[in-house]
């Protein structure tokens, strides 16, 4: 097998067997060449593989902090913000200004955002009142000590940016994306708890502190395993050292896919980590990040069953990605995490980051693979910015927060909303039913028993991201787009404003 390609589905023996009486009878009735001719024909029926498993890659682009309002609250159809008259008519209380603060179209490229801690959450929440935005916001402007905190980015007689809205002129890629693929409207953050927790999440399924290496030593932890007290500094003795006070002991989804021989790769881009390790904290010390450090937006190299089955190497720089989405050796599974400069993460450009991720899905749609993947595109968690719908409560520790997500793919359904309740959760499940025969991480069934306190994938109240997809129609063509657009946000770093459009370039911005 080629290295970064997946195993084919094995044949079964009664299809087999069944294929060649059918060529034994075919020959009694027919002559030798009309049943050797109508023979393959059947073959090819029998063995075409459908449905799912026309997905043979999933590509998971998780970019950094924005609630779904704040990018696609005014998107036509969805669950978005409440207009009269052209006008939002929410108004929430901010006692800062001693009126209250409503959303607002921003036309700016950096944002100041809010914290993002489970904290921060429950203040925003508010109880299901999502009230509490600008308030937590002007809570944390005490902070302004530094010239690169977002609270500076807010003057006080204006609204707070957590309440702003951006559309189709300041991200028309994503509008894009939106209108012809899937747009979710009900994707929320798994946990209601800030960056680390969810990244934990999306390749394993849960949040925990755990005493040693062993899985049964780990307690659930909704703000995260250490929670933040020495994250970072273990993560240097990492470094410097490999070994770490921090165990991941429990399991996650690589361990399953390892042992059904299924390709897997975690790409990082080389630059600064996106964000502060504690989310309640909105500056901190640049921390440096590459495929070697782990991290909170690296945690697979802190997994004991990713050193367990020696699978630190799927462990890889985004340039890794970029060459196998030109050479068609994409593994079944990735996922990508970007530099702070590309992510989002206030006060991380806007159409910076969109620029990036511009580039990654035109790198996979200009590929040999495109006809055969599935892309995912989220935002980890929200950013502190103003959201009208309430999470629902699925268990201890989520739902958190809404956030934006993308279904892109030849077989996506088009100009698609998805109303179902879906977390990161839900793309878990999709690639268990499409690689691994529907098996969970389950204590039960997977051969590493956790103590997590229930399987998240198999909640009644999640959806299905099947639903998404139409495996009937024709692959649909690639939607190449301009990196640049020239109907990007007027605020524009200085080194992209004189850059002409690039369509279909793969060029990654600096970062």
């Amino acid at each position: 097998m080629i290295a970064g390609q997946i195993r084919p589905p094995r044949r079964s023996a009664s299809l087999t067997v069944a294929v060649a009486l059918l060529g034994v009878i075919l020959l009694a009735y027919t002559g030798p060449a009309q049943a050797r001719t109508v023979a393959k024909a059947t073959h090819r029926r029998l063995t075409a593989v459908n449905g799912i498993h026309k997905i043979r890659h999933v590509v998971v682009i998780m970019q950094e902090n924005r609630s779904f309002d704040n990018y696609f609250g005014t998107f036509p159809g969805v669950d978005g913000i409440t207009m009269t008259n052209g006008q939002p008519t929410a108004c929430i209380p901010d006692l800062r200004r001693s009126r209250c603060a409503s959303p607002f179209l921003d036309v700016t490229d950096v944002n100041g955002g809010g914290p993002h801690s489970h904290a921060a959450s429950l203040a925003d929440v508010n109880g299901g009142k999502m009230n509490g935005f600008a308030n937590t916001r002007d809570n944390s402007l005490g902070t302004c000590n530094s010239p690169l905190d977002p609270a500076c980015l807010t003057k006080k007689s204006l609204n707070p940016d957590v309440m702003g809205y951006h559309n189709a002129q300041q991200i028309p890629n994503y509008w894009d994306y939106a209108k012809n693929f899937v747009l979710a409207d009900h994707m929320f953050e798994a946990v209601d708890s800030s960056s680390i927790a969810a990244h934990l999440y999306m390749v394993s399924g849960w949040s925990a502190y755990c005493a040693n290496t062993a899985p049964l030593s780990c307690t659930n932890e909704i703000q995260g395993p250490d929670p933040f007290k020495t994250f970072d500094r273990a993560v240097g003795q990492e470094i410097v050292t490999g070994k770490t006070s921090i165990n991941l002991a429990w399991t996650d989804l690589t361990w399953l896919l390892y042992h059904q021989h299924v390709s897997w790769a975690y790409y990082i881009q080389k630059g600064n980590q996106p964000d502060c390790a504690n989310g309640a904290n909105e500056v901190c010390p640049k921390i440096s990040q590459s495929y070697s450090t782990p991290g909170i937006w690296n945690p697979l190299p802190l997994f004991t069953d990713v050193h367990l089955d020696n699978q630190l190497g799927n462990i890889k720089p985004l340039d890794s990605f970029l060459s196998s989405a030109k050479d068609g050796t994409l593994p079944a599974v990735s996922w990508i995490t970007p530099s702070g400069a590309n992510s989002e993460h206030p006060p991380a450009s806007v159409h910076q980051g969109q620029a990036y991720v511009t580039a990654l899905i035109n790198a996979v749609m200009e590929g040999p693979d495109w006809n055969s993947t599935a892309i995912f595109l989220g935002w980890d968690d929200w950013g502190g910015f103003y959201d009208n719908v309430a999470p629902p409560t699925i268990d201890k520790n989520g739902f958190g927060m809404r956030v934006p997500f993308i279904v892109i793919s030849p077989y996506a359904k088009s100009h698609f909303i998805d109303h179902q309740i879906l977390s990161s959760d839900a793309m878990l499940k999709f690639i268990e039913d499409d690689f691994l025969g529907g098996a969970r991480l389950n204590p039960k069934t997977d051969g590493r028993p956790d103590p997590r306190p229930d399987v998240r994938e198999n909640m009644p109240q999640l959806g299905n991201l099947v639903n998404d997809f139409n495996f009937a129609q024709r692959p649909r063509p690639p939607l190449l787009l301009a990196t640049n657009p020239p109907t990007d946000s007027p605020l524009i770093p200085a080194q992209f404003v004189n850059a002409p459009a690039c369509v279909g370039c793969t060029q990654i911005p600096s970062g």
